[in-house]
């Protein structure tokens, strides 16, 4: 009888005795590493996404074991970070004591679903065995200068009172606990990630990840041409002389930074149409640039647009524009001529230089503005095919501001634009740059919408930063050989909206020493973003067991890049863009001897249930044990990955199981049979070719991770393994029982055993191979006779069996009139000559 309770059991008890999921690291003669994304360890313990996530990489994993690799199956907990404090506030207990709790759970939990985990090399991202290494990657970013604090403008969210990367702001709200996120300007950490834009970009073009990930990337990094342009202060406000006369241009050049406006354009084609400039509230030469007249209302604006939450202010093309003059006046580099600046909260100071040079003509927001604002509208461009035959380029323009919007079209030509009117805007923009570029005007450049990683967080629950600040010294790294910095024990772990972290409050961690001169400094009482603990992770996996390096260069070289990484879409401008960044910073620093960390990235696709979206607040959470226990994981594991595509996701129904369940039944009964009658060989042509196209479709469809009809396909090789209630031979079902071995290993090992296998199928079976010429159909054409008279033509495989030549003859209409009100007295089949029914 099968009993998956005590099959599960006793295999994965097997397992753990005998080391079998734990790979000989050095010896592994063709090494493969088999990541996935490792979980956060949260109360509620392991749900059923994570349990999708990981199923789909462990078949995976399995599959390529039974191809004969050596296959490194490792797996951690993301302990540190937000998230769990929180939960620890609101559950009143540390975080200290709530987080080995958690990962005793989940530790449990991933043990029952059957995962090839290689347990004796687990990472604890709270261990200080493990962030005694993240410490020391900070160091080394830090002494390469690429860590650095700066005063910024960071995104705060006012609920976990802790600062953001961009990329954790999903349209403006905390991508954990969807508050509004505000805007401060406060010192903190960062990361250089700018730097390697680019060629975080280029390699997008050759690494192999599910392209909707790299997409998803090109879009973040956000790679921009355009040019940088200077608007010279006119008036009071500029210290570079006045206004240049009505001539084309200034002469500019002189001019310091603090006496100019710099944007940032991928437009400069339309630079002649620029009437009025705007700035971010935030921007620093907003107070020079407000005359006294206009102070008051200005500070004004200012310190309302500080209350709009970022969210609104992303809202540019729905809200109704709002702004202020500020009484001051920049040049217009192309036409010389003076004009207005503004304020406007739909200016962030977060993009671009937090500067815009309005064009109205041409710009939608722009429009808006001037229209409001009574500000002046001129058009610069136009469709080639609208210029009126005859007309002067560079005559036409203006217009009221009713009629002067013009959308950009693909032929459009510069209008009204000087010596420049007539000209293809894309060739007109590089000549304008040109131009101004000669008067130190402009410059061609490249611009991403990425920015760099803030790293610092006003929380307790990380591993603290490694910096010592001595007021004669400047900032010092701690000394490599001082680390881990310890995180204490604090009583008092609640964060405050100060912006000052939790480990403040604690004099003893607080004070230090100088490592540069000796003298009393204090530390850094911010810790890292969790993304960091996560950066790296997969590279200690392999070399756990040294203390003395984070990785082993010998086993870099034989397991990394990691062979296959399977994990969620969601992370892709967060720990799969902060992983490629950290790993190509080691490699350069020449710690690592490649700078992509990953051979191959496949996303998975998400659970709903019944319809609807997973989530606590519809009450439709799915948590595995419970199925588990009722099903058993093989049942378990194999309707998750036969509701739907795995890189699509799928739709959980409890009734589904029943499927998956009633298949392993029939597995189990159909092997003991086959084991027990004891035949061997193929006696069925047809069994045999059914055999073969089952293994090359699985075989194809599991290295595809196309899971749910590689688990189709097994099923109809066991449905015509059991057609007729046949009792098949143990050659037609041992390979049957290695292709569901990845899938449903538990049962496939036990079936593996009774049928004489050397445990583990996984160490001892080979995955089968198929024979193109067993696939081939030969077939023949068969009459089907009622009573002697022909009634039809039937098409069957050569050698059919009578069971199935009498079942597609059955089918044919002609037969079934035939039959209808009459009882069949016999069947007279010469096999691949004639079938004839005798009917009374």
């Amino acid at each position: 009888m099968y009993d998956p309770s005590a099959i599960e059991s006793r295999w994965q008890t097997w397992w753990e005795e005998n080391g079998t999921n734990e790979p000989d690291l050095d010896a592994a003669a063709r090494p493969f590493f088999n990541l996935m994304m490792y979980p956060y360890p949260s109360a509620e313990g392991l749900h059923v996404g994570n349990l999708y996530a990981f199923t789909g990489a462990d078949i995976y994993g399995r599959f390529r074991r039974l191809q004969g690799d050596d296959v490194f199956e490792p797996i951690g907990y993301d302990a540190f970070g937000i998230h769990s404090e929180n939960h620890a506030l609101k559950v009143d207990t540390h975080p200290m004591e709530l987080i080995p709790s958690n990962i005793r759970n989940f530790e449990r939990m991933l043990r029952g679903a059957g995962l090839m985990t290689d347990w004796s090399r687990t990472v604890d991202t709270t261990d200080p065995c493990y962030y005694k290494w993240t410490q020391w990657i900070f160091i080394q970013l830090f002494k390469a200068g690429l860590a650095e604090k700066k005063e910024a403008a960071v995104n705060w969210c006012p609920k976990d009172q802790t600062v953001l990367a961009n990329e954790q702001v999903i349209a403006g709200l905390c991508e954990r606990c969807d508050t509004a996120v505000e805007q401060r300007m406060l010192s903190q950490w960062f990361f250089r990630i700018t730097d390697y834009a680019q060629r975080l970009l280029d390699n997008l073009d050759w690494i192999d990840w599910s392209e909707t990930t790299k997409t998803a990337q090109r879009n973040w990094i956000g790679r921009s041409e355009g040019a940088r342009l200077h608007f010279p202060l006119s008036g009071a406000a500029g210290a570079a002389g006045g206004v240049a006369g009505a001539g084309e241009g200034t002469e500019g050049g002189g001019e310091r930074e603090g006496d100019r406006i710099e944007v940032f354009t991928t437009r400069p084609d339309t630079l002649f149409g620029a009437t009025f400039m705007v700035l971010a509230p935030e921007h620093p030469l907003v107070e020079r640039l407000t005359t006294d007249e206009r102070r008051a209302d200005v500070e004004a604006y200012v310190r309302a647009a500080a209350t709009v939450d970022l969210v609104e202010r992303q809202k540019t093309d729905d809200r109704e524009k709002t702004g202020v003059f500020t009484g001051g006046y920049a040049r217009n580099p192309a036409t010389g001529e003076d004009i207005p600046v503004w304020v406007a909260d739909y200016v962030l100071m977060d993009y671009g230089t937090g500067a815009i040079m309005a064009v109205p003509g041409h710009d939608q927001r722009d429009f808006d503005f001037a229209r409001q604002f009574g500000l002046s509208i001129v058009q610069v461009v136009c469709s080639r095919a609208a210029l009126p035959e005859g007309a002067d380029p560079a005559e036409v323009g203006g217009g009221e501001a009713e009629t002067a919007f013009v959308e950009h079209t693909a032929d459009e030509i510069l209008v009204n634009s000087g010596r420049f009117s007539g000209m293809a805007a894309d060739a007109g923009g590089r000549a304008i740059t040109e131009w101004l570029a000669g008067r130190g005007l402009a410059a061609a450049e490249v611009n991403y919408r990425l920015h760099d990683w803030c790293i610092s967080r006003q929380r307790y629950w990380g591993p603290p930063i490694p910096i010592i600040y001595c007021d004669d010294c400047g900032p010092q790294a701690v000394p490599e050989e001082d680390l881990p910095v310890i995180l204490p024990y604090v009583e008092d772990f609640r964060p405050t909206a100060t912006g000052v972290s939790p480990l403040a409050r604690n004099p003893a961690f607080h004070a230090a020493a100088c490592p540069a001169c000796g003298a009393d400094a204090r530390r850094e009482t911010d810790v890292s973003d969790t993304f960091l603990d996560s950066g790296w992770y997969f590279l200690r996996y392999p070399s756990t067991e040294f203390d003395d390096r984070p990785f082993d260069p010998a086993r870099m070289r034989k397991w990394l890049p990691v062979s296959s990484y399977i994990g969620g879409e969601e992370h892709s401008v967060l720990h799969l863009l902060y992983s490629r960044f950290l790993t190509m910073v080691l490699h350069d620093l020449g710690h690592l001897e490649f700078e992509e960390p990953y051979h191959r990235f496949r996303k998975h696709g998400l659970l709903i249930r019944d319809g609807a979206k997973i989530s606590k607040s519809r009450g439709n959470v799915i948590l595995p044990d419970e199925y588990i226990a009722r099903f058993g994981a093989d049942t378990f594991r194999m309707y998750l990955m036969f509701l739907g595509p795995f890189q699509r996701g799928g739709d959980f129904r409890d009734s589904g199981l029943a499927g998956p369940q009633r298949f392993l039944k029939k597995v189990w009964d159909s092997v003991t049979a086959a084991a027990a009658a004891g035949r061997t060989g193929f006696g069925d042509p047809g069994v045999e070719r059914a055999l073969h196209a089952g293994i090359k479709q699985i075989s194809d469809d599991l290295e595809a991770l196309s899971y749910n009809t590689a688990v189709a396909a097994a099923m109809d090789y066991l449905n015509t393994l059991r057609a007729g209630g046949r009792t098949a031979s143990i050659d037609e079902v041992r390979p049957l029982v290695i292709m569901i071995a990845p899938v449903a290993p538990h049962i496939a090992e036990e079936l593996w055993a009774r049928l004489g296998g050397e445990s583990s199928i996984f160490d001892h079976a080979e995955w089968p191979a198929w024979d193109e010429s067993k696939l081939v159909v030969d077939e023949v054409e068969l009459p089907v006779q009622v009573n002697g008279r022909l009634r039809a033509t039937i098409r069957v495989a050569r050698g059919a069996p009578e069971d199935v030549v009498r079942e597609a003859a059955l089918a044919e209409a002609n037969v079934i009139r035939r039959l209808d009100g009459v009882a069949i007295r016999k069947v007279i089949h010469v096999p691949d000559r004639m079938l004839n029914l005798v009917v009374s």
